[in-house]
């Protein structure tokens, strides 16, 4: 973490931990100037996909010729990463700047980092005049401090099973803390939903008279051979209740600068949601989707480690995927993944929070895994990787605990440099993923001793 004084008075405010509830920001946005109210905002909330719809919608809109803000979290490398604008991440000096401005603002509402840190991007973004804010939820939806916010677009990406302890037992309760961002009037995008999850946000759609475009119903996507996706929305004339998928405005053979058959779907949400701004007065042309779609990237989702000549000598050839599948549904994503590419062995480096049912998610990769090398993701409250290794074992895996990332990266390495050059199958794969936190210190693993190389 960095020594600077900012950033240390940012992380310091993490010791009041989570705190869910609207009232502080509420107050805290009021004493900075409403900040929020001075652009139009889409607000993406979900369990899954929320970063990958941030990462398309706002390179179709910079593709476009608008000058947009996005508020992501967590962060893969450093706090800036958070707060970008046109691409440029908030610089360190703007960062002490409104820091300095809103502490005193923030100190006597007792603001916690994640309450500061949304006050601080929604006053960034105000300052840049941007034209659009893509704003993420950080957990939940319904008292995150992010809904402070009233967006000309909400969506909800696919809900599913994550943070059980804040926001619910039950899916049917965690899609309802999501739908919380769903405003009155306010268009709605749905991404693929399971049954009970789709019930309860359609329930407050409807209850907030919210017009709600539902993925395969209003709007679908279809994968072509080779990559490329077809998507299908509304005509831009009617959205009404007789605008589905017959006869609708199609966006043909884009080819997504994100790996994975789930990315389609995330596509076709940032899609709809582009829809539903084209009707709100915001120009986009076909061919600029097209570009923005095959540019985008999001690092650490699916993210294959190029192959480059500064590698260090202890990586050679080996095949290194970084992912931040860190849930049931995000490692299944990344299962359906290997299997599509035709991988059919790897060497996982895993790491897990604490809060995670790591043998569901050991489950998920098991038909693919030969052998496990665990870590703990640098956070603190983490799996002891020596637990991990035992509970592994016991569901059958050749695993192996490290104290270090780099450590456990390089045994995985090896393995499966030994196991390619022992075999005619093709080349072993290794992967890092359980957690966002752990691809991140994998990949500065790398970053560094490429550096040391170059």
């Amino acid at each position: 973490m960095s020594r600077d004084a900012a950033l240390e008075y940012l992380y310091g405010l993490q010791m009041f931990g989570v705190k869910l509830g609207l009232e502080t920001i509420q107050r805290l946005l009021a004493a900075a100037g409403s900040p929020q109210q001075q652009y139009p905002v889409v607000h993406v909330a979900g369990t899954n996909g929320k970063g990958s719809v941030c990462a398309f919608l706002a390179s179709i809109f910079r593709q476009a010729g608008y000058r947009v803000g996005v508020y992501t979290s967590p962060h893969l490398h450093c706090f800036s990463e958070r707060i970008v604008v046109d691409g440029s991440p908030i610089s360190l000096p703007e960062i002490r700047a409104l820091v300095e401005e809103l502490r005193g603002l923030a100190e006597p509402l007792e603001a916690t980092f994640f309450e500061l840190t949304t006050a601080l991007a929604l006053l960034h973004f105000a300052r840049c005049q941007v034209d659009l804010a893509i704003v993420e939820v950080g957990m939940g939806g319904r008292l995150d401090a992010t809904n402070a916010v009233t967006p000309a677009v909400s969506v909800v990406t696919p809900v599913s099973w994550d943070h059980s302890a804040f926001l619910g037992d039950c899916l049917g309760q965690i899609a309802g803390e999501k739908a919380g961002i769903i405003k009155p009037g306010v268009p709605v995008v749905l991404g693929p939903q399971e049954p009970e999850a789709l019930a309860r946000l359609l329930e407050a759609a409807q209850c907030c008279q919210s017009p709600a475009f539902v993925a395969q119903r209003d709007f679908q996507c279809r994968s072509i051979q080779g990559g490329e996706v077809a998507v299908v929305t509304p005509r831009r004339a009617s959205f009404g209740a007789a605008a589905r998928v017959a006869g609708g405005h199609v966006w043909p053979r884009l080819r997504p600068g994100l790996l994975g058959a789930h990315q389609h779907d995330n596509l076709a949400v940032a899609l709809m949601a582009t829809e539903c701004l084209i009707q709100q007065g915001f120009c986009v042309a076909d061919c600029q989707v097209k570009d923005a779609v095959g540019a985008t990237c999001w690092p650490g989702r699916l993210e294959w480690w190029p192959v480059s000549s500064n590698r260090p000598t202890w990586c050679g050839a080996a095949r290194l995927l970084l992912d931040g599948a860190h849930n049931p549904a995000g490692m299944a994503a990344l299962a359906n993944y290997l299997a599509a590419e035709g991988i059919e062995r790897i060497h996982w480096v895993a790491g897990f929070k604490q809060d995670k049912d790591v043998p569901s998610l050991l489950r998920l990769l098991q038909p693919f895994c030969v052998t496990l090398h665990t870590v703990a993701p640098p956070i603190e409250m983490a799996w002891d990787p020596r637990q991990v290794a035992e509970l592994a074992k016991q569901l059958g895996f050749s695993s192996r605990s490290y104290e270090s990332t780099a450590a456990a990266l390089r045994a995985a390495v090896s393995d499966a440099m030994r196991a390619t050059e022992a075999t005619c199958h093709g080349s072993d794969v290794v992967v890092v993923a359980g957690s966002l936190f752990l691809v991140a210190a994998a990949r500065e693993v790398l970053i560094d001793d490429e550096d040391s190389v170059a």
